[in-house]
């Protein structure tokens, strides 16, 4: 099994930046797909953007495209959220995900992927 753990969330203007990480026990992101969500209040899980195994091939949500990068050091298996232009409807709680158990996943639905983080809070004032 894996554990990941998530940081960098907070508080920021509209317009700010955020970096949010997410650090695998062991590893993983060279080996497996890595994927960020999000979920804001009353809402469902939303796909925000997915980091491939091997090469790192990224695909982004169309709420978030060309103002989020994701990116990965598979040497300390980890995967970076970079956050740019934010806005208050980005405001929710942001997960990360991976799937050791289930082969290769490379999808948009959170329902596919089996191991996540505990989330951290980004919050983005008007």
């Amino acid at each position: 099994q894996v554990q990941l753990v998530e940081s960098g969330g907070g508080l920021v203007q509209a317009g700010g930046s955020l970096r949010l990480s997410c650090a695998a026990s062991r590893r993983t992101f060279r080996d497996y797909a890595g994927g960020w969500f999000r979920q804001a209040p009353g809402k469902e899980r939303e796909y925000v953007a997915r980091i491939s195994a091997g090469d790192g091939y990224t695909d982004y949500g169309d709420s978030v495209k060309g103002r989020f990068t994701l990116s990965k050091d598979n040497a300390k298996n980890t995967m970076t959220l970079q956050m740019n232009s934010l806005k208050p409807e980005d405001t929710a709680v942001y997960y990360c995900a991976t799937s050791v158990d289930s082969g290769a996943v490379w999808s948009t639905d959170w329902r596919d992927w089996g191991q996540w983080g505990q989330g951290t809070q980004v919050t983005v004032s008007s």
